[in-house]
């Protein structure tokens, strides 16, 4: 890989910011690399992270191939809202990861989906994630369409990359959309529109030293936009709310970042929920739950597309799954 220009004052930094996205090194990974001797530069192999670094300059790092995960049929226990010969719709439940991984080989939502389909799953995602079209991340509930042929995985991967696929979100978050919020009105790529609808616009990449988090950009990173209206606000006075998003792109993470950019952290989210809080004194009883909440409230609550084999259009609606329910219930009665 080559150093980008103005790079971080070390080689671990630097590589961090300059390693493929796809490649799902932190800097942490890359540092023990370096240590390794796995990381090969200018001058021959690199094993100080602390090393100094320039613009152009070219690196190598040396993987051992990746320890191969055995993908097997489990009987998991599905919630099924659609099925036929080309594909299926899942209601997720929070907790369940959608394909294996090093890190969960097992009890993911295609050890059951190989357990209930067979073979019949589509073939082109890989041994890994046959059939994922695709996904949300372990700890958000809610709908997802899974191919079982080729063609209408090719027909709904082109849905999904033209973005006409319809997908709409439920989330509890901190904070307000308000209009007339200088602080709102005044951070980068946020707007609003007709109706009281918050769109925010940017690009996301890679965080540059977390490399498991993604982050906002403006000049490099995947075009990314979410709308998201206000549908209730709670508290006394009034310091959190029910919202809808509405994703016109699909990018990893990407409710949970746009919505902590615009300092809307998500209720839970342990990763982006940032540092802004609902007051403990406007929530009332409700805020014990609200610090409580074990995961962001963020729930895929509608689902769209035309089928690809048949033209027909289809719709699905999913609740709020409990525990987004009774903290919604909390929030109601403090208000």
């Amino acid at each position: 890989m080559t150093i980008p220009a103005n790079p971080p004052d070390r080689l671990d930094k630097a590589l961090a910011q300059a390693v493929p996205e796809e490649a799902a090194l932190s800097r942490s990974r890359l540092a023990r690399l370096i240590a390794d001797g796995a990381v090969t530069g200018p001058d021959g192999v690199a094993r100080d992270g602390k090393a100094r670094v320039a613009e152009g300059q070219e690196y190598w790092i040396a993987l051992a191939p990746p320890e191969p995960v055995e993908t097997r049929p489990e009987a998991i226990p599905l919630v099924i809202l659609h099925e036929d010969d080309d594909l299926i719709v899942i209601d997720k439940p929070a907790g369940m990861v959608v394909h294996p991984a090093p890190g969960s080989p097992s009890g993911t939502l295609v050890n059951a989906l190989l357990a209930h389909c067979g073979d019949t799953l589509s073939g082109i995602g890989g041994e890994k994630r046959p059939g994922i079209v695709h996904r949300i991340d372990k700890d958000t509930s809610g709908l997802l369409v899974v191919a079982k042929s080729d063609r209408a995985h090719h027909g709904l991967a082109a849905q999904f990359e033209a973005h006409s696929a319809r997908r709409r979100y439920l989330a509890l978050a901190h904070g307000l959309i308000d209009g007339a919020d200088p602080r709102l009105r005044g951070t980068p790529g946020v707007i609003f529109e007709e109706g009281g609808v918050l769109k925010i616009t940017t690009r996301l990449a890679r965080h540059m030293t977390d490399r498991q988090k993604q982050a906002v950009y403006f000049d490099k990173g995947r075009h990314a936009v979410t709308r998201a209206q206000m549908l209730e606000r709670f508290g006394t006075p009034p310091v959190a709310m029910l919202v809808e998003c509405r994703l016109e792109t699909g990018r990893t993470h990407q409710i949970r970042v746009h919505m902590a950019h615009a300092g809307l952290g998500l209720i839970g989210d342990p990763v982006y929920g940032g540092a802004r809080r609902a007051s403990t004194r406007a929530l009332g009883k409700a805020a014990a739950a609200v610090q409580a909440f074990p995961r962001q409230a963020l729930h895929a609550a509608h689902l769209g597309f035309v089928h690809p084999v048949t033209g027909v259009d289809l719709s699905f609606d999913s609740a709020l799954p409990p525990d987004m329910q009774d903290l919604l219930q909390e929030l109601q009665a403090a208000s």
